[in-house]
C-alpha cells in the first residue's frame, strides 16, 4: 500500500477547508457562547452571529472564527442531531437561566452503569416544563440538551412535590405516594435552594423595613443582629448620636431602646424611638 505525498496529504486538507468554508450545519447554541460542529473530519469551535441567539439553529460559516445564523433549526434537523447522543431520563429541578435548568437522574443504578456517575446535571434549552417533571435529555459529559417531556410520568407527583416544596416542607415529611428516593434527593436539592433563596430575601426584607422606620423619624441604619424574636439595631439620630436598640421582629415595637426610658420602652416603635430620643432633653 503506498503512502501519499505530502502534496497529496495538502490538496486533501485544501479540499475539507473549502467545504468547511462552504458548509451550513445545525448546533445548538447558548447566549453569548460558542459553537462547536465537525465538518469533513475538522472539529471547529465558532463564535456566532448574533450572540444574544439562544436555541437551536442552522449556521453558515463565515470565517475562520465565526457562524452566521441562517434560520432557526427545523425540527427534523433537530431531532437527527439529538439521536447522535446517549438518552438520559431526569427530573427536572430548578431553572438556572433563561433555558438553562438543573436536573436530577430518575435512575441512579442507571445513570451509574451507562455514565459512571449519577448527581446533578445542567441541561440545557429545555422548551417546556416544571419542577420535577420528567424529561429526556441527551448528551455525553458535561453537555446536555432537552429533547422532550415524558407524557408516560405521573403528573401527580410532580404537581404535590411542588405544593410540599412551596409549604416548605423537609424531605422526611413528604407523604407523596409513589415517591422514589430519586425524586426525595431531587426535592431535597431544590428545597435548600429554596431556602437559601428566600434567607437572602428575607435579609433584604428585613435591612429595608429597619431602615425605613429609622429615616421616617430623622435616623439611619448602621446596622442589625438577627436574635431569633428580635434584631439588635445600631442606628444613628439625626446629629450622629450612636444607639444600640432591641426593636421586635413582629411590630417593630421597642423591646430595650438602650437608655433610660423610665421603664416606657414598650410605649413606642423604631419610627417613634427616633424622635423620642432627640427630643429627651
Amino acid at each position: 500500500m503506498t503512502k501519499p505525498n505530502i502534496n497529496q496529504l495538502l490538496a486533501s486538507l485544501a479540499q475539507k477547508e473549502q467545504e468547511f468554508a462552504a458548509a451550513t450545519f445545525v448546533a445548538p447554541c447558548l447566549r453569548q457562547g460558542r459553537i462547536q460542529t465537525r465538518i469533513a473530519g475538522l472539529v471547529r469551535t465558532l463564535q456566532p452571529q448574533p450572540a444574544h441567539f439562544e436555541g437551536w439553529g442552522l449556521f453558515r460559516v463565515i470565517s475562520e472564527k465565526n457562524a452566521q445564523l441562517v434560520e432557526e433549526a427545523p425540527l427534523h434537523l433537530v431531532e437527527q442531531y439529538l439521536k447522535l447522543f446517549e438518552p438520559l431520563r431526569v427530573l427536572l429541578v430548578r431553572r438556572l437561566r433563561r433555558q438553562s435548568w438543573l436536573a436530577y437522574p430518575v435512575n441512579d443504578s442507571d445513570a451509574k452503569q451507562r455514565f459512571g456517575t449519577a448527581q446533578p446535571i445542567l441541561v440545557h434549552l429545555v422548551a417546556e416544563g416544571d419542577r420535577f417533571e420528567t424529561a429526556l435529555v441527551r448528551g455525553a459529559g458535561q453537555a446536555w440538551w432537552f429533547e422532550t417531556l415524558d407524557r408516560k410520568a405521573d403528573p401527580v407527583i410532580a404537581a404535590q412535590l411542588r405544593e410540599s416544596l412551596a409549604a416548605e416542607l423537609f424531605p422526611n415529611q413528604l407523604r407523596v405516594p409513589g415517591l422514589t428516593p430519586e425524586m426525595r434527593i431531587a426535592y431535597d436539592i431544590a428545597l435548600k435552594q429554596h431556602l437559601d433563596s428566600l434567607k437572602g430575601k428575607r435579609g433584604n426584607r428585613d435591612e429595608i423595613r429597619l431602615r425605613r422606620a429609622l429615616e421616617v423619624g430623622g435616623g439611619q441604619l448602621a446596622g442589625y443582629q438577627d436574635k431569633e424574636d428580635h434584631w439588635l439595631v445600631e442606628w444613628t439620630t439625626s446629629t450622629g448620636e450612636q444607639h444600640t436598640s432591641a426593636i421586635s421582629k413582629q411590630d417593630l415595637s421597642v423591646m430595650s431602646s438602650g437608655i433610660c426610658l423610665s421603664g416606657r420602652d414598650h410605649d413606642f416603635d423604631l419610627q417613634s424611638l427616633v424622635k423620642v430620643i432627640e427630643q429627651r432633653d
